[in-house]
Protein backbone atom coordinates (compact mmCIF):
# COMPACT_ATOMS: atom_id res chain seq x y z
CA UNK A 1 0.00 0.00 0.00
CA UNK A 2 1.13 3.73 -0.92
CA UNK A 3 -0.26 7.10 0.40
CA UNK A 4 -1.08 9.34 -2.15
CA UNK A 5 -1.71 12.90 -2.04
CA UNK A 6 -3.19 15.04 -5.29
CA UNK A 7 -1.62 17.73 -5.82
CA UNK A 8 -2.46 20.55 -8.38
CA UNK A 9 0.66 23.29 -9.66
CA UNK A 10 2.36 24.18 -12.40
CA UNK A 11 -0.53 26.59 -13.61
CA UNK A 12 -3.46 24.25 -13.31
CA UNK A 13 -1.75 20.60 -13.88
CA UNK A 14 -3.02 17.96 -11.33
CA UNK A 15 -1.82 14.82 -10.34
CA UNK A 16 -0.91 12.41 -7.43
CA UNK A 17 2.03 12.51 -5.40
CA UNK A 18 3.40 9.79 -2.88
CA UNK A 19 3.88 11.40 0.23
CA UNK A 20 5.66 10.35 3.73
CA UNK A 21 4.23 13.32 5.81
CA UNK A 22 1.05 12.39 7.44
CA UNK A 23 0.75 15.92 8.77
CA UNK A 24 0.74 17.29 5.13
CA UNK A 25 -3.25 18.41 4.68
CA UNK A 26 -5.83 19.27 2.13
CA UNK A 27 -4.80 23.16 1.00
CA UNK A 28 -1.25 22.60 2.27
CA UNK A 29 1.12 24.60 0.20
CA UNK A 30 3.39 21.80 -0.98
CA UNK A 31 7.03 21.38 -2.63
CA UNK A 32 6.83 18.08 -5.01
CA UNK A 33 9.64 16.67 -7.28
CA UNK A 34 8.95 16.42 -11.19
CA UNK A 35 10.32 14.93 -14.29
CA UNK A 36 11.31 18.98 -14.72
CA UNK A 37 12.49 19.69 -11.01
CA UNK A 38 10.82 20.65 -8.13
CA UNK A 39 7.42 22.56 -7.92
CA UNK A 40 5.36 24.77 -5.34
CA UNK A 41 1.72 23.29 -5.89
CA UNK A 42 -1.28 22.93 -3.45
CA UNK A 43 -2.55 19.98 -2.16
CA UNK A 44 -6.56 19.66 -3.20
CA UNK A 45 -7.06 16.22 -1.42
CA UNK A 46 -6.36 14.20 2.05
CA UNK A 47 -3.90 11.68 2.59
CA UNK A 48 -5.50 8.09 1.19
CA UNK A 49 -3.67 4.74 0.57
CA UNK A 50 -3.80 3.28 -2.23
CA UNK A 51 -2.90 -0.34 -3.52
CA UNK A 52 0.37 -1.06 -6.03
CA UNK A 53 -1.51 -1.62 -8.54
CA UNK A 54 -3.75 1.40 -8.80
CA UNK A 55 -0.20 3.69 -8.72
CA UNK A 56 1.27 5.48 -11.57
CA UNK A 57 4.24 4.04 -12.95
CA UNK A 58 5.69 7.68 -13.12
CA UNK A 59 4.85 8.82 -9.53
CA UNK A 60 7.12 11.40 -8.15
CA UNK A 61 6.61 12.56 -4.48
CA UNK A 62 5.85 15.50 -2.01
CA UNK A 63 9.37 16.95 -1.24
CA UNK A 64 7.96 18.53 2.16
CA UNK A 65 5.76 21.61 2.98
CA UNK A 66 6.35 24.98 1.68
CA UNK A 67 8.23 27.07 3.53
CA UNK A 68 8.18 30.90 3.72
CA UNK A 69 10.89 31.07 1.50
CA UNK A 70 9.12 28.90 -1.20
CA UNK A 71 6.46 31.12 -1.01
CA UNK A 72 8.20 34.04 -2.06
CA UNK A 73 10.72 32.40 -4.43
CA UNK A 74 7.51 30.93 -6.21
CA UNK A 75 5.72 34.30 -5.82
CA UNK A 76 9.36 36.15 -7.42
CA UNK A 77 9.59 32.94 -10.51
CA UNK A 78 5.44 33.93 -11.44
CA UNK A 79 6.40 37.54 -12.12
CA UNK A 80 9.64 36.75 -13.81
CA UNK A 81 8.25 34.02 -15.82
CA UNK A 82 5.25 36.52 -16.85
CA UNK A 83 8.28 39.29 -17.92
CA UNK A 84 9.75 36.44 -19.36
CA UNK A 85 6.88 35.12 -21.60
CA UNK A 86 6.74 38.90 -22.99
CA UNK A 87 10.01 38.97 -24.12
CA UNK A 88 9.78 35.41 -25.77
CA UNK A 89 6.74 36.69 -27.77
CA UNK A 90 9.19 39.62 -29.04
CA UNK A 91 11.59 37.41 -30.20
CA UNK A 92 8.73 34.68 -31.67
CA UNK A 93 7.46 37.65 -33.72
CA UNK A 94 10.94 38.98 -34.83
CA UNK A 95 12.15 35.51 -35.99
CA UNK A 96 8.60 35.13 -37.60
CA UNK A 97 7.94 31.88 -36.21
CA UNK A 98 4.17 30.33 -36.77
CA UNK A 99 3.56 29.99 -32.77
CA UNK A 100 1.34 31.14 -30.16
CA UNK A 101 2.75 31.36 -26.93
CA UNK A 102 0.46 30.07 -23.89
CA UNK A 103 2.48 30.19 -21.27
CA UNK A 104 5.92 30.44 -19.05
CA UNK A 105 7.14 28.88 -15.76
CA UNK A 106 10.58 28.72 -13.61
CA UNK A 107 11.12 25.43 -11.50
CA UNK A 108 11.19 26.53 -7.99
CA UNK A 109 14.81 26.51 -7.74
CA UNK A 110 14.45 28.44 -11.31
CA UNK A 111 16.70 25.18 -12.95
CA UNK A 112 14.77 25.73 -16.04
CA UNK A 113 12.53 27.64 -18.21
CA UNK A 114 9.71 26.11 -19.57
CA UNK A 115 7.44 27.39 -21.98
CA UNK A 116 4.56 26.09 -23.84
CA UNK A 117 3.27 26.76 -27.31
CA UNK A 118 0.26 26.06 -29.56
CA UNK A 119 0.96 25.73 -33.56
CA UNK A 120 -0.92 23.94 -36.31
CA UNK A 121 2.25 22.96 -37.74
CA UNK A 122 5.98 21.26 -36.18
CA UNK A 123 8.07 24.20 -35.11
CA UNK A 124 12.35 24.83 -35.74
CA UNK A 125 12.67 26.85 -32.70
CA UNK A 126 16.14 26.36 -32.20
CA UNK A 127 17.20 29.94 -33.18
CA UNK A 128 14.22 30.81 -30.34
CA UNK A 129 15.51 28.34 -27.53
CA UNK A 130 19.44 29.74 -27.98
CA UNK A 131 18.56 33.32 -27.56
CA UNK A 132 16.28 32.46 -24.35
CA UNK A 133 18.89 31.10 -22.90
CA UNK A 134 21.50 33.28 -23.20
CA UNK A 135 19.17 35.91 -21.64
CA UNK A 136 17.65 33.80 -18.82
CA UNK A 137 21.10 31.66 -18.08
CA UNK A 138 19.34 28.49 -17.93
CA UNK A 139 17.96 25.67 -19.33
CA UNK A 140 15.01 26.57 -21.68
CA UNK A 141 11.96 23.93 -22.66
CA UNK A 142 9.44 24.94 -25.75
CA UNK A 143 6.66 22.08 -25.33
CA UNK A 144 3.76 22.29 -27.82
CA UNK A 145 0.64 21.24 -26.43
CA UNK A 146 -2.92 20.88 -27.96
CA UNK A 147 -5.90 22.64 -27.81
CA UNK A 148 -7.21 20.48 -25.20
CA UNK A 149 -3.58 21.32 -23.72
CA UNK A 150 -4.14 25.09 -23.60
CA UNK A 151 -7.80 24.79 -22.40
CA UNK A 152 -6.46 22.81 -19.01
CA UNK A 153 -3.52 25.42 -19.03
CA UNK A 154 -5.69 28.20 -19.45
CA UNK A 155 -9.19 26.94 -17.56
CA UNK A 156 -12.56 28.67 -18.08
CA UNK A 157 -16.15 28.02 -17.78
CA UNK A 158 -17.90 25.18 -19.56
CA UNK A 159 -21.42 25.01 -20.94
CA UNK A 160 -22.56 23.79 -17.53
CA UNK A 161 -21.50 27.07 -16.29
CA UNK A 162 -18.84 24.89 -14.30
CA UNK A 163 -15.47 25.33 -14.36
CA UNK A 164 -13.77 23.08 -17.01
CA UNK A 165 -13.06 19.28 -16.30
CA UNK A 166 -9.93 19.55 -17.77
CA UNK A 167 -8.98 22.33 -15.57
CA UNK A 168 -10.41 21.30 -12.27
CA UNK A 169 -9.85 17.20 -11.76
CA UNK A 170 -9.32 15.71 -15.08
CA UNK A 171 -5.43 13.99 -14.76
CA UNK A 172 -5.48 12.64 -18.00
CA UNK A 173 -7.56 13.05 -21.83
CA UNK A 174 -9.63 10.05 -22.59
CA UNK A 175 -10.62 9.70 -26.15
CA UNK A 176 -13.86 11.04 -27.22
CA UNK A 177 -15.85 10.24 -30.26
CA UNK A 178 -18.89 11.37 -32.00
CA UNK A 179 -20.50 8.85 -31.66
CA UNK A 180 -20.36 9.41 -27.98
CA UNK A 181 -23.09 12.13 -29.20
CA UNK A 182 -25.23 9.98 -31.31
CA UNK A 183 -25.64 7.49 -28.33
CA UNK A 184 -27.06 10.56 -26.18
CA UNK A 185 -29.30 10.98 -29.03
CA UNK A 186 -27.27 14.71 -28.66
CA UNK A 187 -28.25 17.31 -32.02
CA UNK A 188 -24.72 16.94 -33.86
CA UNK A 189 -24.58 21.08 -33.29
CA UNK A 190 -20.53 21.30 -32.94
CA UNK A 191 -21.59 24.75 -30.84
CA UNK A 192 -23.45 22.43 -28.54
CA UNK A 193 -21.25 19.16 -28.36
CA UNK A 194 -17.26 20.71 -28.89
CA UNK A 195 -16.22 22.71 -25.46
CA UNK A 196 -13.85 25.70 -25.47
CA UNK A 197 -11.08 23.95 -27.03
CA UNK A 198 -13.20 23.20 -30.33
CA UNK A 199 -12.81 19.63 -29.35
CA UNK A 200 -15.78 17.61 -28.16
CA UNK A 201 -16.91 18.02 -25.02
CA UNK A 202 -14.89 15.14 -22.39
CA UNK A 203 -17.81 14.87 -20.41
CA UNK A 204 -19.84 13.31 -23.47
CA UNK A 205 -17.46 9.65 -22.28
CA UNK A 206 -18.98 9.89 -18.25
CA UNK A 207 -22.56 8.36 -19.44
CA UNK A 208 -21.75 7.05 -22.37
CA UNK A 209 -21.28 3.42 -21.17
CA UNK A 210 -24.80 3.83 -19.18
CA UNK A 211 -26.70 5.22 -22.56
CA UNK A 212 -24.91 2.19 -24.05
CA UNK A 213 -27.03 -0.06 -21.79
CA UNK A 214 -30.08 1.68 -21.30
CA UNK A 215 -30.24 1.42 -25.56
CA UNK A 216 -30.10 -2.49 -25.25
CA UNK A 217 -33.77 -2.14 -23.90
CA UNK A 218 -35.13 0.25 -26.44
CA UNK A 219 -36.36 0.43 -29.97
CA UNK A 220 -34.40 2.08 -32.94
CA UNK A 221 -35.33 5.25 -34.14
CA UNK A 222 -37.46 4.75 -37.30
CA UNK A 223 -38.26 1.55 -36.20
CA UNK A 224 -42.33 0.35 -36.61
CA UNK A 225 -43.38 -1.06 -32.87
CA UNK A 226 -46.45 -1.49 -31.27
CA UNK A 227 -46.45 -0.27 -27.71
CA UNK A 228 -49.84 0.13 -25.56
CA UNK A 229 -51.83 -1.05 -28.37
CA UNK A 230 -50.84 1.80 -30.16
CA UNK A 231 -48.56 0.93 -33.54
CA UNK A 232 -46.53 4.03 -34.91
CA UNK A 233 -42.64 4.73 -35.92
CA UNK A 234 -40.25 5.65 -33.38
CA UNK A 235 -39.64 9.53 -33.76
CA UNK A 236 -37.46 10.05 -30.83
CA UNK A 237 -36.37 8.39 -27.74
CA UNK A 238 -35.55 10.05 -24.20
CA UNK A 239 -33.76 6.98 -22.44
CA UNK A 240 -33.71 9.00 -19.24
CA UNK A 241 -37.53 9.20 -19.09
CA UNK A 242 -37.74 5.93 -20.38
CA UNK A 243 -40.11 7.61 -23.12
CA UNK A 244 -40.79 7.17 -26.78
CA UNK A 245 -42.65 9.55 -29.08
CA UNK A 246 -44.52 7.69 -31.68
CA UNK A 247 -45.63 8.47 -35.38
CA UNK A 248 -49.01 6.94 -36.22
CA UNK A 249 -49.94 6.54 -39.60
CA UNK A 250 -52.39 9.91 -39.64
CA UNK A 251 -48.89 11.74 -38.79
CA UNK A 252 -49.76 12.19 -35.36
CA UNK A 253 -47.81 11.49 -32.05
CA UNK A 254 -48.12 9.92 -28.92
CA UNK A 255 -45.98 9.69 -26.04
CA UNK A 256 -45.13 6.03 -24.63
CA UNK A 257 -43.96 4.70 -21.27
CA UNK A 258 -40.68 1.99 -21.94
CA UNK A 259 -41.63 -0.15 -19.16
CA UNK A 260 -44.49 -1.51 -20.42
CA UNK A 261 -42.57 -3.00 -23.15
CA UNK A 262 -43.11 -2.99 -27.01
CA UNK A 263 -43.44 -5.25 -29.83
CA UNK A 264 -41.43 -4.79 -33.41
CA UNK A 265 -43.69 -4.75 -36.61
CA UNK A 266 -42.44 -6.29 -39.61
Amino acid sequence: MKNLIYVRYENGLLHPFSVEEEAIKKNDLVVVSTNRGNQLGEAVSEIKEYSEEDVPDDLFSVVRLATEEDKVQFEKNREDAQKALAKAKSLVNSLSLEMKLVDCFYTLERNQLLFTFVSDNRVDFRELAKKLAQIYKTRIELRQIGVRDKAKEIGGLGPCGRFLCCNSFLTDFDSVSINMAKNQYIALNPTKINGVCGRLLCCLKYEDDQYTEMKKSAPKIGQLVEMNGVKGKVSSINLLTNTVVLELPNHTFVNCDLRDGYGSIK
